[in-house]
Parts: C-alpha cells; structure tokens; sequence
C-alpha cells in the first residue's frame, strides 16, 4: 500500500503534516486572540491570582496555548495538570494528589488526606517552590467541586497563598462559575479571558503560518480556498486542521500543486452528511468563491506527442551549426545508413528538423537543449 502521507509530503515540499489534530505548541500561531488569552495565563502565574479562567469553544486552541505554558512555566513551580476530572468531595483531592506525585494511603480519610495535602504545600513554600493546579476541560467540575477549590485556595502562610488554580474549559465554565451559589469563587477570579474564534485574516494568517512550520516554501492555498476555509469552519483552529488536511490529500490525488476553491469544494461536499462543517454559500452568500474551471489534462498519448514535436524556434535554432564543444548526433541517411559524425543528412534535411516526407523522429529530437530522447 502507499504511503500516502509520505507522498503527499513530498509533493508539496512539506516536512510533516501541518494540520494535526494533536496539539503541538511548535505551530503555535499568535492570533489576536490566543496573544491575550496566553498573556493572561502568564499574568496570573506571574501575579499570584488565586483563580484564572481561561474559556473557548471546542477546537479553539486552549489545549495548545496550555502546553505552551507548561513548557515555558519557572521551575520553582510544582505543576498538577488535571484533565476531565469527575466525582464530588473527596474524590477531586485524590485527583490532586495523584497529579502531583503524592500517594494517598489506601483507607486513608478526607481529613487526613486534606492534611498531607496541606503539609504538601507548606513544605514547597518552604523550599521556596509554589503549587499550582491546571484543569482541563473544567466545565466538567461539579458546583460542589468547584467550592471544593475555593477553599483549597484559601490555604496560606502568613500573606502568601500557597495554591494557584488556572481552569481551562468550554463556555459553559463561564455560566457556571458565575452562578449566584459560586458568587465566592468568582470573586476569586483574578485573572480571566474567553478565547474566540478566527477572524478571516487569522485563518489565512493561522494556514500559512503552519504550512511555513511544516516545510512550505511556496504558497499552497490560495485566497479563495482560505476564504471558503474560513467560512465553513468558522474560524474554529481545530475544524480548520481537518478541512484544510483533507484538502490537501484531494489536490495531491489530482495533481495539483495548489488548493483552490474548487478543491475545498470538493471536500466539503463529501463531507457534508456529517454536519461538521457549515456551508459557505450559506455564511458568504452571493459572495462565497465558486470553482474555476481547470485546464484538462492531456492524455497519456497526447502528452508524449507533445512533448516529442519540437516548437518552430527550436527548428530555427537546429538549423545552424553545432557548437564545436557539442557535436551533432549522426542522422540517419536515405536508406538507413548514419551520416558521418559532424555531417548533415545526405537528403539536405536540417538536423532536428522533418524529413523528406514531411514527418519528425518521435524518438529523438535535436532542440535548443542539444539531443533528448523521448
């Protein structure tokens, strides 16, 4: 079987995939937007905040600007990164603990699994170090949960907080961290942000950028792909890396060397009975890029042809002399035989050029670039 990934690699000069759907912080593309909401990050790390809340749809890159951090957080930070954490009291500080590197012992009680968390903290506080705990996916917390953090983060000495928490999640962390039973943990809120989508310069910026990562040399996607990319993924990074993917393996399967409109086209009608995708007549309206017609390919025959019949300048160019440094092939005589080296035809004919009957040697052609075989 073929290896397609390699192949179209190959064909668009790229030195790996650029549109995952794994979040890699190398293709990191600083949009109005994630420049905020990391900059945010950053503030309620460098500040102390009690509470940051960072919110964005499914697919709008937190994950990404998340590993960012992690890669680039000081190292006097202990760092637990919990994702989809589920239960109620009791079973969200075994998930703490255990992302952390600390052991509960089995059988062991709240409070006395409360008490060696506490002393985890004072003991990294002494050590000069500071604790803070990431939450993916947070929407996914409890109410009950969620108290639960509010008072993990009033554990102190003296002035100092000694526990950090960044909540990372969907919009819906929004409503529900707002609602009036949590009015306390809001107000605890130190550092927030919403993450939005792409506008239609980001997508085109957010494309180019990551096929520039990947290897790009040249432009793959043209204006008109970008802009029905745009449209139909809503400027969703995530949905973005799929359409522009797929559309990428339809035009190596053409041979084409650009995406264009019709390309993306192409791909979304495929995929449209799985609703992922909107529809860019719909978003754009009269507006939205239609396909342009390409030229037809020529047939394998057609091709050969083509490629043996020399053009008139090059006849003109055969007619003179050969250079003393390249000399001419020997042409076949009347009868068959081979001119001497050096030596016209012996039936007049420029070398190159057709012969007596009007007729050209598919086989060889003497041009401008000195003898071919075709």
């Amino acid at each position: 079987m073929r290896d397609l990934s390699r192949m179209y690699l190959e064909h668009f000069g790229l030195k790996e995939r650029p549109f995952t759907l794994v979040p890699d912080p190398e293709f990191l593309f600083w949009a109005r937007p994630h420049s905020k909401a990391y900059t945010m990050l950053e503030y309620g790390i460098a500040s102390h905040a009690p509470i940051t809340v960072i919110t964005g749809e499914v697919g709008a890159g937190k994950t990404t600007l998340l590993r960012r951090l992690l890669s680039e957080i000081p190292d006097e930070y202990s760092i637990g990164l919990i994702s989809n954490a589920t239960g109620g009291r009791g079973e969200l500080l075994h998930w703490v603990m255990m992302s952390l590197g600390q052991d509960v012992p089995q059988g062991a009680t709240y409070v006395q699994a409360f008490r060696q968390f506490q002393d985890f903290l004072v003991d990294e506080y002494r050590q000069g170090r500071r604790t803070a705990l990431i939450f993916d996916e947070a929407q996914n917390l409890q109410e009950e949960t969620l108290e639960e953090l509010r008072m993990f983060s009033n554990i102190n000495a003296d002035k100092d907080e000694l526990l950090q928490l960044i909540l990372v999640g969907q919009p819906e962390l929004r409503e529900l961290v707002h609602r009036p039973h949590l009015s306390q943990f809001a107000q605890r809120i130190a550092s927030e942000f919403h993450l939005r989508a792409l506008n239609e310069g980001e997508t085109k910026g957010y494309i180019d950028h990551r096929l520039t990562v990947a290897g790009a040399e040249r432009q793959v996607f043209d204006e008109d792909a970008c802009i029905l990319v745009h449209a139909a993924c809503r400027g969703v990074p995530r949905l973005i890396n799929q359409l522009c993917d797929y559309a990428l393996v339809y035009a190596f399967a053409e041979e084409l060397d650009m995406v264009d409109a019709g390309v993306v086209r192409e791909v979304l009608e495929d995929r449209r009975e799985f609703g992922v995708f909107s529809d860019p007549d719909v978003v754009l309206g009269p507006n939205a890029p239609q396909a342009r017609p390409r030229a037809p390919k020529p047939a394998p025959g057609e091709a050969a042809a083509h490629q043996a019949a020399p053009d008139q300048a090059a006849l003109d160019q055969a007619g003179q002399p050969p250079a003393p440094d390249a000399p001419a092939a020997p042409q076949a005589q009347p009868g068959g035989a081979p001119a001497a080296d050096g030596a016209p035809p012996q039936d007049g004919t420029a070398p190159g050029g057709p012969g007596p009957d009007g007729t050209v040697d598919e086989n060889v052609f003497y041009g401008i670039w000195g003898e071919r075989k075709v």
